[in-house]
């Protein structure tokens, strides 16, 4: 079973307990804010381990204080799968729980359970009063069938109880795409002495691994993953759900700010207008007026920007979802179905929230013909849900797709004959795009290696495919490289994939030694040298020598015969003439020493070569030639 990462947040009033839980929780202070104290590639500040085994792993995010609140929670969507109210038993619900609550809501956090921390300060009546209090405050929010746990983190009451339940509850939850492309919104760079700059986040989506190529969004800033490290450790990879740090080349720290966002893929879009659905909150202290400031809150961005209705010229109050959109004053970087925390800049006050329908929105003008627009777009069209099922699971078969788009048969295939969509292995679909996406990958990857291994026909598939097989099904990638060859981008030997331009040869540096070996060897004929003296009198180092016997051998230019010698191709292919026309359809040992004159050092393992080569076969103490 692949092994899953959850983090789950505390959310609730200032001084209700939440930096106390989560000590009495995981045994660690994360309420250490100075900047001295972070300055390692590590998790610290506000998250700590809650529990690991080989199935699962939980992390705890801790975010005192409302503004850090917000910020850190919309973090997330990204990085919360299960959030923890946390009420204290002697105050009860207050405003700053309400407001959290309305976050999570418009953040679409589905998985909660209520804390009723410092119940040693209460009696039971009191605690039975609270209850109901929280029961009337949760009605209609995610929390409204929640479990309620009762704890005091000074006495540890209820505390092991807690853990069990949260344990429980992820391992019967779903873990967020880690097959899809890597994404983590950046929420703090600082440097490391002789290290350089580090980024941290939670992996919203994807994977990420040591040495990997990323890009900084929306800047577009090409960097490399140097190292990674989750919770002081360091992996080799992290994945959507773990908090990581990452050590990245290519960029200075004065490049970056919280809110940039690391990328793997190019396919991510960068944008200034958004088309939204939103959400308001019950109680609005102030109107919402046609094309107001806004702060928006999304991934780890606060971008400001003006908010436009096509509908209305105001909200005080509304219940249901309103479509309209958002023009930013700085670019984000964000796709369809992302969430996000409208708020009023001055006063602030939380507007509400929503999501994104369509990330390239564009000038409209006033009225319904546009929400009827959006509203298609919303709902997205036949292509669009197809799409957008290809994109989240790679490849599918036309059941799954029914299921996953509501549509039916005959419109789904209707849409699927169009260029963008492509059938393989003559059952399942997946997108052109993503096609040419693996291709390209694939190619680099060959690229790189031929760069590096200039003497190898190529890389093994299961090798070069290993890696890939965590974002895309393998009979998608393979489908690709067979494609690719029929296309001529690639070609195969064997069980080795190279590029189909590519030949192997001896790096010029050393083409010229080779060259003299060869004539050395050529020179000796069937009465060589041991091979080790030809290459150490051509001066080609020990490290070399066994790929460059292996290309030679591949090439045909040499023919070991075991593991001391070996003849030159030409001297190989003429002697093995020679002894043919020279002998009838069979032979012995005797007869072949005496047509090439060679003592039993040489003869036996000519002989044994010519065997495995499928030239001859041995009949005990004869050879017989085959046709």
């Amino acid at each position: 079973m692949e092994k899953r990462y959850f983090t789950i947040g505390m959310a609730g009033h200032i001084d209700h307990g939440k930096t106390s839980l989560t000590k009495a929780l995981t045994n660690v202070d994360t309420d250490r804010l100075k900047e001295e104290k972070e300055r390692q590639i590590s998790i610290e500040l506000g998250f700590a381990p809650l529990y690991e085994d080989d199935e699962i792993q939980i992390s705890v995010i801790d975010v005192p204080g409302h503004e850090r609140f917000i910020r850190q929670m919309i973090a997330g969507v990204a990085g919360i799968d299960l959030v923890v109210l946390v009420v204290a038993a002697d105050e009860g619900v207050m405003p700053q729980t309400r407001e959290h609550l309305d976050i999570l809501k418009f953040l679409g956090v589905k998985t909660g359970l209520v804390a009723i921390t410092k119940i040693d300060r209460v009696d039971g009546e009191f605690i039975d009063l609270v209850k109901d209090d929280i029961l009337t405050e949760l009605t209609g929010t995610v929390f409204e069938d929640s479990p309620f746990v009762l704890v005091d983190s000074l006495s540890h009451k209820g505390i092991e109880e807690m853990k069990e339940l949260i344990i429980k509850r992820l391992k019967e939850q779903e873990m967020r795409d880690a097959k899809g492309a890597f994404r983590l919104p950046i929420d703090q760079v600082f440097t490391v002495k002789g290290q350089g700059t580090v980024v941290r986040g939670t992996v919203y989506e994807g994977s990420v691994e040591e040495g990997q190529s990323l890009l900084i969004m929306p800047q577009g800033i090409e960097v490399r993953a140097r190292q990674i490290q989750v919770h002081h450790k360091s992996a080799q990879k992290a994945y959507a759900g773990q908090r990581a740090a990452i050590n990245l080349s290519g960029v200075s720290k004065e490049d970056l700010e919280r809110g940039d966002v690391l990328v793997s893929s190019e396919h991510f879009i960068v944008t200034k207008t958004i088309d939204v659905a939103i959400r308001v909150v019950e109680e609005l202290e102030h109107l919402v007026k046609q094309r107001m400031p806004i702060k928006l809150h999304i991934g780890t961005a606060e971008v400001m920007g003006r908010i436009v209705f096509f509908d209305r010229n105001e909200i005080k109050e509304e219940n249901g979802e309103i479509l309209c959109q958002l023009r930013l004053e700085d670019e984000i970087l964000t796709k369809r179905g992302d969430r996000f925390i409208l708020r009023r800049p001055s006063p602030q006050e939380t507007i509400g929230g929503g999501w994104v329908i369509d990330p390239r929105g564009h000038k409209y003008r006033f009225g319904n013909q546009t929400i009827d627009e959006l509203e298609k777009k919303k709902v997205g069209t036949p292509k669009e849900r197809i799409s957008a099922a290809l994109v989240e699971a790679k490849s599918l078969p036309l059941s799954e797709l029914i299921k996953r788009t509501a549509l039916d048969e005959a419109t789904l295939t209707g849409h699927l004959r169009d260029e963008e969509f492509v059938l393989y292995n003559g059952k399942e679909y997946t997108l052109q795009l993503l096609i040419n996406a693996i291709e390209e990958d694939i190619f680099d990857r060959l690229q790189d290696y031929h760069q590096i291994n200039p003497m190898k026909m190529g890389i093994n598939k299961a090798e070069l495919l290993q890696t890939m097989q965590k974002r895309f099904p393998k009979t998608l990638l393979d489908f690709v490289v067979e494609n690719g060859i029929a296309n001529s981008i690639f070609k195969r030997k064997e069980q080795f994939v190279s590029l189909a331009t590519f030949v192997p040869h001896v790096p010029k540096s050393w083409a010229k030694r080779t060259e003299n070996m060869l004539e050395e060897l050529n020179k000796d004929g069937l009465k060589v040298r041991y091979l080790k003296d030809y290459f150490g009198a051509a001066g080609i180092p020990d490290n070399l020598v066994f790929d460059l016997l292996r290309f030679l051998e591949d090439q045909q230019l040499i023919v070991p015969l075991d593991e001391q010698f070996a003849y030159h191709g030409e001297v190989f292919k003429a002697a093995v003439e020679r002894l043919r026309s020279q002998t009838g359809s069979e032979f012995e040992v005797g007869e072949a020493k005496d047509v090439l004159d060679l003592s039993r050092k040489y003869m036996i393992p000519f002989l044994e070569r010519l065997d495995a080569m499928g030239h001859t076969k041995r009949v005990e103490n004869k050879r017989v030639w085959k046709k």
